[in-house]
């Protein structure tokens, strides 16, 4: 009886490797899940803030469009992505071709996974924008955020290079 009990047991311990070698390895996430969007919004507000260049923009604007910024804002830090772009649509109305207000969006768009229309508000805040500083280096830090998630190495090499170019020092002081 103990041996009856031995051997099946040594039975169902071999069909269990037995299983175990046949079964496949988990797939990889699909290309656009490889990376939260939350991270990815982080790393493109740290390409702004990080930046160094002699050069930095800030535009002066109607009071009602930072009213409506301030609100996206706070509805973004509660979670409320999408009340937070109805806020910037609101801005953009008001100040349509503002290179900041259109990456934010490009950044809520991130947020939403909405990632072909944040790469077309990054790549148009860049064409508006000042080409040098840290909105530059945001919106080139959004389009390789977006190309990372599609695993486009060759557009992941251009967005850097593009995003570096937007680092200019100072002169030189003594």
């Amino acid at each position: 009886m103990i041996k009856l009990n031995t051997c099946a047991a040594i039975a169902a311990g071999g069909f269990v490797v037995f299983l175990a070698a046949c079964s496949h390895p988990p797939l990889p996430p699909p290309a656009s899940e490889r990376v939260s969007p939350t991270a990815m919004v982080e790393a493109i507000r740290a390409a702004r803030t990080g930046d160094k260049s002699v050069v930095q923009i800030a535009p002066l604007r109607d009071p009602a469009v930072d009213g409506y910024l301030d609100g996206a804002r706070a509805d973004e830090a509660a979670g409320k992505y999408r009340d937070a772009l109805a806020k910037i649509e609101a801005a953009l109305k008001l100040s349509p071709d503002a290179p900041d207000i259109l990456q934010f969006r490009a950044e809520e768009e991130i947020l939403l996974r909405e990632y072909p229309a944040a790469e077309a508000d990054a790549q148009r805040s860049y064409t508006l924008g000042p080409k040098v500083g840290g909105l530059c280096a945001s919106n080139w830090q959004t389009v390789l955020e977006i190309a990372e998630s599609k695993n486009d190495q060759a557009g992941v090499a251009d967005a850097r290079i593009r995003r570096d170019a937007c680092h200019k020092a100072g002169p030189v002081r003594l």
